[in-house]
Parts: C-alpha cells; sequence; structure tokens
C-alpha cells in the first residue's frame, strides 16, 4: 500500500469484533434470565466469526489478499458494467485497431507490437491485469507490514506468535480490500490495457474498453467511431513500444518497484503509536493510524528512482503522442483536439492516477510529456525515423531528464557522428576508460 492508503486500509476491517446477536433484538447474545454470556463463550463466537470471515476472503497469503481483491473489485463492477463484451464491441475494436496499425505502418520503423485485439470489460480488465498489480503492490505491503513485527520486542514476538499470524492475514485482507476498491475504480475509467503508461496485460495483447470508451466520448462532441480509432491507434502504439523495446517493461515496473521497496517506516514513530492507544477502544487506534504518524519519509533513493520513472514515462507518453499524430491528423477531423484532450487527461493525473497514487505510493503521471513531444519531434525533423526509433534500441541511448530541458544539445549530439545509434554506444562505450567524461552519464 502507498503512503496514504495504510492510513485507511485497516479502517476497511475495524478493530474488534461485535459478537452476534442470535435473537436479532439488538440485546446481544445474553443468557436466559438475564444472567451475563461467558466471556470465554464471547471469546469462542468471536474467533468462530473471524475464522467464518477470513475463510470468505479466499485462501490467498502473503502481505495482500488478491482474492479478496479480486472479489471486492468484481462486485463493485457488477452494477456498473456487463460481464461480457457485447459482438458488436468485439468487430468494433478489431476493426479499429487493424485500420490504426496500417496508419502507424509508414510513421514508426517499430512493427505491429499485438498479435491478438481485445475488447474488454472492466471485469475483464482487473482479472488480466491483477498479475503485474501483485508484482507492483507486493513490496510495499510486505515493507508496511514487517514494521508492525520489526518494532515488537523480542519476548512479544515469542509470546503473540500466533497473533502475529492472525495479525499479518488481517492485514493481507485489510491491504486486499484497499486494492479490491481501487481496482474497481480504475477499470470504471481505464480506456486501453496501457492508459496508464505501464504494461499491465498479457503479452502483445492489445485491448481496449469499449464501454469506459464511449462514458469518455460523451462529452467530447466527436464521432463514436472516430475517437475509437484514435484510442486504438494510442494502445497499438504502445503495443509497438512494449513488444520490440525488450528492456522497456522491465525498467518501467523495475522503476515502480524499487520505489515500492525503499520504503521505510520509522520505528519510533511506531513504539509513539502504541503508548497512545487504548487497545479496549477500537477507534483510538482507528484515529492513531490516519494521524499520519506512520507515514513513511521518502528516501532519496526512492527519489532518484521516482524521477528516473517519471522521465520514462515521459518519453513513453510523448513518442506514442508523436507518432499518433504523424499517423492520423491528416485523416481524423479531430484529431488534435482528441491529442489535446489525451495529453491533459495524462499530465493532470483524473481519479485513476490518484488511485495508483494510493496504492503505490507515488503519482503515476509523466509530468514532462509535452517536452518529451517536442523532443521526439526535433529528432524527427532533424535526423529521420529511423534514427528516432533506433534510439530504443538500448537505455543508454534515451534521452535524459537534463536532455528534456535542453533538446537542441541533445538532437546535435546525434549529429556528431554519421554511425548509427548501436555503432555510436559501442563507440562511446570504447571511449569511456580513457575519457570518463565523455559519458552522458
Amino acid at each position: 500500500m502507498g503512503h496514504a492508503a495504510y492510513r485507511g486500509a485497516m479502517s476497511e476491517f475495524p478493530f474488534g469484533f461485535s459478537v452476534p446477536d442470535p435473537d436479532g433484538d439488538g440485546k446481544g447474545g445474553g443468557k436466559p434470565g438475564g444472567g451475563q454470556e461467558n466471556p470465554f463463550d464471547q471469546l469462542g463466537q468471536m474467533l468462530s466469526q473471524l475464522g467464518q470471515m477470513m475463510s470468505q476472503a479466499g485462501s490467498s497469503s502473503g502481505p495482500v489478499n488478491y482474492d479478496l481483491a479480486k472479489q471486492i473489485a468484481v462486485q463493485k463492477l457488477a452494477g456498473q458494467i456487463g460481464f461480457t463484451a457485447p459482438a458488436e464491441s468485439t468487430k468494433a475494436v478489431v476493426d479499429a485497431l487493424h485500420l490504426a496499425e496500417m496508419w502507424l505502418d509508414p510513421v514508426t520503423t517499430l512493427p505491429v507490437g499485438a498479435t491478438s485485439a481485445k475488447a474488454w470489460t472492466a471485469r475483464d480488465w482487473v482479472e488480466h491485469t491483477l498479475p503485474t498489480w501483485q508484482r507492483l503492490c507486493d513490496p510495499v505491503a510486505r515493507r508496511m507490514a514487517g514494521a508492525w513485527v520489526e518494532a515488537l520486542p523480542a519476548e512479544a514476538k515469542q509470546q503473540a506468535g500466533p497473533l502475529l499470524a492472525m495479525v499479518g492475514q488481517m492485514g493481507g485482507m485489510a491491504f486486499g480490500s484497499q486494492l479490491g476498491n481501487a481496482l474497481a475504480q480504475l477499470g470504471s475509467e481505464v480506456l486501453t490495457v496501457t492508459d496508464i503508461g505501464l504494461p499491465l496485460g498479457p503479452d502483445a495483447t492489445a485491448a481496449l474498453l469499449p464501454a469506459n470508451i464511449e462514458e469518455f466520448t460523451k462529452g467530447l462532441e466527436r464521432p463514436a467511431s472516430e475517437v475509437l480509432v484514435f484510442i486504438a491507434a494510442r494502445e497499438a502504439a504502445h503495443q509497438r513500444l512494449f513488444a520490440h523495446v525488450p528492456w522497456l517493461r522491465q525498467r518501467l515496473l523495475g522503476a515502480v518497484e524499487e520505489f515500492a521497496g525503499g520504503i521505510k517506516v520509522d520505528i519510533s514513530a511506531l513504539e509513539q503509536l502504541a503508548t497512545q492507544v487504548d487497545p479496549a477502544n477500537p477507534e483510538s487506534i482507528e484515529q492513531a493510524m490516519r494521524s499520519g504518524m506512520l507515514e513513511p519519509k521518502t528516501t532519496p533513493e526512492q527519489q532518484a528512482a521516482l524521477a528516473r520513472l517519471e522521465t520514462l514515462l515521459a518519453l513513453v507518453e510523448g513518442w506514442v503522442d508523436l507518432v499518433v499524430g504523424e499517423a492520423v491528423t491528416d485523416r481524423l477531423p479531430g484529431a488534435e483536439a482528441l491529442r489535446e484532450t489525451l495529453r491533459r487527461r495524462r499530465a493532470s493525473g483524473g481519479p485513476a492516477e490518484q488511485t495508483f497514487a494510493t496504492l503505490v505510493g507515488l503519482e503515476l503521471r509523466p509530468r514532462r510529456l509535452r517536452a518529451a513531444t517536442n523532443l521526439w519531434r526535433l529528432v524527427t525533423d532533424k535526423h529521420g525515423i529511423d534514427v528516432r526509433d533506433g534510439l530504443w534500441a538500448h537505455p543508454d541511448l534515451m534521452p535524459t531528464a537534463e536532455d528534456l530541458d535542453e533538446p537542441l544539445d541533445f538532437s546535435e549530439r546525434l549529429s556528431t557522428s554519421g554511425e548509427d545509434p548501436i555503432a555510436q554506444l559501442e563507440r562511446t562505450a570504447g571511449e569511456q576508460p580513457t575519457d570518463p567524461k565523455d559519458s552522458d552519464d
């Protein structure tokens, strides 16, 4: 979970469990004749209730209960969007992607990346992206959950062994609940499987969500077919990058994992928290959890990972923005207005991006999208699409955050040699031992 999420996650399942009221009269489960329930019976009922709740939540182990996450997301989405995409939606998506691929072919050297085209419902999106969410969320949840155990004195850990296992399971359920709610929100908003800039879905699968695209189209005053082809072109362009730039998927997901894995919880804050709560009063615990005391501080390593992620996201989105613009501007009358709408949507970050920030602890938006688009346009105009797309061949060839500030300097450096980018990289690497300052790094 992310910083804010952790404060709210545990509130999904309150601390302390009310005893079931078998009589349904609101007076509790007292014994006949006004006698008080045996406290051990109360404990037994509570544990039985807890066990039942855990069994219903699925058998998922680990820091996040993904069975529960999926269950909650699917339940929330069931009332909003149908469980299967209509046949006509599937045909429209396949046709739109086919047309988009033909338009993209002349404007990029990267070939078609997707071998299958899908029309997904929000439920399909949840099911097919959950494995990647697991990879992204586990480091955060494991860090946050482990901090509680680390804070306990050694004797307390020994005494609380069975209880810690139960608390761990409860934490997994709380995180799972938080993730499920977040996925439901994202699933009702995303337009394609690559919509937030990460390769969340199965390899080589282009997927559009027609119901969400239809909702998105309502405020645009453009024909639905035009919007669909434009969105399809963006999805197809993303898929070309993810399929034919072997290092890109690992770099993007790795930067998120690196950021999440660097979360450190202030143990002294945990100890201070322990002195402020009354175990008999669940409200005091919840209040303390929401106080922000446990919010992790961002480390320099995390800041560096975040900067790398933001730059790479901007370069991906800028490249997609440029090539899609070149592919569709002369063919779709509303293309420029659609490009601007999508730029603003990605750069400003809507509820979906805020949800991701809550989940993983960082805002996933390419803050420098326009600068990246301008750099790619400059390189294209001066050097052509072969050189531009050739830069994706190796991560060391990619523009840096500093290059986004000075795109002319970057373009000039590309002019210093007639070599192709890979040959230039090999030559530069060969010079590094004798003249390290020549390296871009």
